[in-house]
């Protein structure tokens, strides 16, 4: 069986991006994180080092408190304890260097064509008109998406918009992407098709890249390292595990499928101790 390891960081990841767009992933720092809304504890003691250029993936039972470390992590939400740094710098708020994608499209806004969406963030940081054209359809054909430049989010499906709010975000050319389960809306062939566009564009970006999921199988397919977290309240991460495959990944590889039984069994131990803390008896519920 895959044994976990330390939170310690992954090497950082430079193969595969080139000089302009690639390697200026930022290390981020988790170190102690508590976070208390009111009486309620939602996560506890959280330490973990992610390493410039790396993809992390937080995966864990619903509850356990991966979406609020996110808005943590994106400066949505202040820490009650502990630091959030991004290469030494702590998080304080929101910030341009921190790109958050979300798991609803809707944060596209409706009004304005596909590169209009795009372009808003660097129109918003002051790049000038030839700028944000020439940025939106670098972006939008990172995510092959050029062609439907002057739709709106309206008239295009739920997998193309999700990759125009990826490219909306890239476009920001932020070091740290957020991505907070952004694939869970969209149906099991058009998850499979983005998935894979993930891996690629991430490759092509060189973020360093946040993953929420509660998807073991997306997790072993996108991730350099999973982060498990124990079920809430006052979740932590009970392991943390590498994901050693190589790209374009197999899910019939036996290291897959020994990961894949390791995170079942970590994941499979919360649930149950959450059925347990609810009265309920795992043996009898399944």
């Amino acid at each position: 069986m895959t044994k976990a390891i330390q939170t310690g960081p992954a090497p950082a990841r430079t193969e595969g991006t080139d000089n302009r767009e690639g390697g200026h992933g930022a290390a981020v720092r988790v170190d102690g994180v508590g976070i208390r809304f009111g009486s309620f504890h939602a996560v506890d003691g959280i330490t973990l080092d992610i390493a410039a250029g790396e993809f992390l993936c937080l995966l864990g039972p619903s509850g356990c408190g991966k979406s609020t470390l996110l808005s943590a992590l994106a400066g949505f939400v202040r820490p009650s304890e502990g630091v959030l740094t991004v290469d030494g710098k702590p998080v304080t708020g929101p910030d341009p260097d921190l790109g958050m994608v979300f798991q609803s499209s809707e944060a596209l806004f409706d009004w304005l064509t596909v590169r209009q969406n795009v372009a808003f963030g660097p129109r918003m940081r002051g790049r000038s008109r030839t700028e944000q054209h020439e940025l939106a359809d670098e972006y939008l054909g990172l995510v092959g998406l050029r062609h439907c430049a002057d739709r709106f989010p309206g008239q295009l499906s739920g997998g193309m918009r999700q990759r125009v709010q990826i490219a909306r975000v890239l476009a920001n050319q932020p070091r740290v992407v957020l991505m907070d389960e952004p694939f869970g809306a969209l149906d099991a062939q058009t998850r499979q098709v983005m998935q894979e566009e993930m891996a690629r564009i991430r490759q092509a970006s060189g973020c360093t890249v946040v993953f929420v999921t509660h998807d073991i199988e997306e997790a072993i397919l996108l991730a350099d390292r999973v982060a498990v977290m124990t079920a809430g309240p006052a979740a932590s991460v009970k392991s943390v595990y590498p994901v050693d495959l190589p790209r374009p990944r197999d899910e019939d590889d036996p290291t897959a499928l020994d990961l894949r039984r390791s995170l079942r069994q970590d994941i499979g131990e919360e649930v149950r101790k959450a059925l347990r803390d609810q009265g309920l008896d795992p043996e009898e519920t399944s």
